[in-house]
């Protein structure tokens, strides 16, 4: 009976020690997010042009809400995460702002992109974003959703794929016969 309380007593004192580097590698990692945000937008960059849109800079805006007239930033960004707007634009203090987005470019820089409207003119301001600052303010969703924006990416790209190579098999098909 000894042996199996050793082993039980073991056991336990195992997960315990377990438990405690767990803690010490999550509180780590914890203070290293900035730098795996950082290290994942600079390997996603090269395919932001592939995946990415390009995010409207300044429009009008008709009495319906519809924009016409618009001008658009010239590298494309995907969208990251969104937040309370903050009140007022850091460029022009008389622009309240209405939407507050995190981005990531082309160049594999951050942005936060801040939209306000005066109900006529609906424009924006890319203020470039640390990592460090883009965890703070947005959180662990930034990383969460770059991660999704290559996952759903590849899926397409899979399914892309294996349709042209059916097309392939058809056309094989046809030439043979």
């Amino acid at each position: 009976m000894d042996e199996i309380e050793t082993g039980y007593e073991a056991l336990v004192r195992r997960i315990g020690e377990m438990d405690a580097e767990k803690k010490r590698l999550t509180d780590e990692i914890a203070g290293r997010r900035a730098d795996l945000l950082a290290k994942m937008g600079a390997m996603a960059a090269p395919l932001i042009g592939h995946i990415g849109m390009n995010l409207l800079k300044k429009g009008k805006q008709d009495t319906k809400g519809e924009i016409f007239n618009a001008e658009y930033y010239r590298e494309k960004m995907i969208i990251l995460g969104k937040t309370e707007p903050v009140p007022y634009r850091p460029d022009d203090a008389q622009k309240k702002v209405i939407d507050q987005y995190c981005t990531l470019s082309e160049r594999g820089e951050f942005f936060e992109v801040m939209y306000s409207s005066d109900g006529q003119i609906v424009d924006s301001y890319a203020c470039p974003l640390s990592p460090a600052d883009a965890v703070e303010i947005y959180g662990d969703e930034a990383m969460l959703m770059l991660y999704r924006a290559l996952r759903e990416y590849l899926a397409g790209e899979e399914e892309t794929v294996a349709a042209l190579g059916r097309t392939l098999e058809v056309i094989g098909e046809k030439n043979e016969g």
